[in-house]
């Protein structure tokens, strides 16, 4: 039977799937999965009702992936609540393994996400968050890269840039608070430091330092969050920011800028200011604009459109954000932030409600409702 024939029945099948309570990303699995084996089946046994056999099978498959995610959580929990086992050997090869999972028979994005949760002690839904992906799509990713490893010998390393992605990501699930890695990642950082000569190494281990040094000052006593410009920088970690900047200076001076070292460059022009009023803007303009130039990230022009709302207005940051696709996340709260400034408190306490609700942790989200509520509060009583 023709494969296009087979792939034209695909929108339907997934709509009976989607019907039936399957969510769109699981149900894309299934489907795929269900045509990979009529593509292999049906030439030598074609079935009577096509669509009818692939809804069966696919449907077959969603369930299968469904009982296999709950297996895969109550693991994960289990883990969770296990007790910290006894004394460790004295060999470190944390930062072996990290190489050997970063695979050369994976794409990137797979090898990260599975270095993330066999190594780096991620659970699946950490990861899913940190790639802005549904949960069980990451997992259906990370089963696909343990089975494309079965079986193969680990005797190529992967490459530096896949090792720098996964601590970077480590670093950022530990400094968000949500679990303390932050410290392990800074720890295996110096030591690919001293093993591999590179600038974009030393940018990562420079911008650890410089955000790690802010840590301290990031929650009130309370454990609500405290922006960047209240921060009290006091607190900061001078030895640290001290520490980052001379490893950014040196590596800059190589005249190899790669993301990483930009987004060190920002994090230092932050540390430097004395308070916030006094924060360089139009340089971490300029060095948004390289990162987005590196990388093309649309969440570092998010991150961006707030910069130019500060060195240019909130009306030429607001016009920057209005290039963006508002289904990017935290894209409400850069909004409600610029139009705060802009002087339209009712768009902001609107819009600090939205974001609170899509907030990724409940941290987060109580400081984006007490944001809300302050301009709420306003409004109400300046009427």
């Amino acid at each position: 039977m023709d494969e296009s024939l087979i792939r034209s029945l695909t929108p339907g099948v997934l709509t009976v799937l989607v019907r039936r309570g399957a969510d769109f990303a699981a149900a894309e699995d299934a489907v795929q999965d269900a045509l990979v084996e009529a593509v292999r089946g049906w030439p030598a046994d074609p079935p009577r009702d096509p669509k009818g056999w692939l809804v069966t099978v696919a449907w077959r498959r969603f369930l299968d992936a469904a009982r296999a995610d709950t297996a895969r959580r109550r693991r994960e929990d289990r883990v969770e609540e296990e007790p910290v086992s006894g004394p460790a050997p004295d060999v470190d090869d944390t930062l072996q393994l990290y190489f050997l999972c970063a695979h050369p028979s994976l794409t990137p994005s797979s090898a990260v996400a599975l270095t993330l949760r066999a190594v780096g002690g991620l659970t699946t839904r950490q990861i899913a968050r940190a790639y802005l992906v549904p949960e069980a799509t990451m997992a259906q990713r990370i089963s696909r890269a343990k089975r494309t490893v079965a079986g193969v010998r680990f005797d190529r390393p992967g490459d530096v840039a896949t090792v720098l992605r996964v601590l970077y990501l480590v670093f950022n699930e530990g400094y968000s608070g949500d679990v303390d890695l932050a410290a392990e990642a800074i720890r295996l950082t110096r030591q690919l430091t001293a093993s591999v000569d590179h600038p974009e190494v030393a940018g990562l281990l420079a911008l650890m330092l410089l955000h790690h040094a802010r840590r301290a000052a990031r929650t009130a006593p309370d454990g609500s969050l405290v922006p960047l410009a209240e921060q009290d920088r006091g607190r900061w970690d001078t030895a640290s920011i001290a520490e980052g900047v001379e490893i950014l200076q040196a590596a800059l001076a190589r005249d190899r800028l790669g993301e990483f070292q930009a987004q060190a460059a920002i994090a230092a022009l932050h540390a430097d200011a004395p308070t916030a009023g006094e924060t360089d803007w139009v340089q971490i303009v300029e060095w948004y604009d390289e990162l987005a130039r590196l990388t093309g990230n649309p969440v570092v022009r998010l991150n961006r459109a707030v910069a130019v709302g500060e060195a240019d207005g909130p009306r030429a940051g607001l016009a920057t954000l209005a290039e963006l696709d508002e289904a990017l996340p935290r894209y409400a709260a850069v909004a409600a932030y610029l139009h705060e400034r802009d002087g339209d408190p009712d768009t902001a306490a609107r819009l600090y409600a939205e974001a609170a609700r899509k907030a990724p942790d409940l941290a987060e989200r109580d400081h984006l409702t007490r944001q809300a509520a302050r301009l709420n509060s306003r409004c109400r009583g300046g009427r």
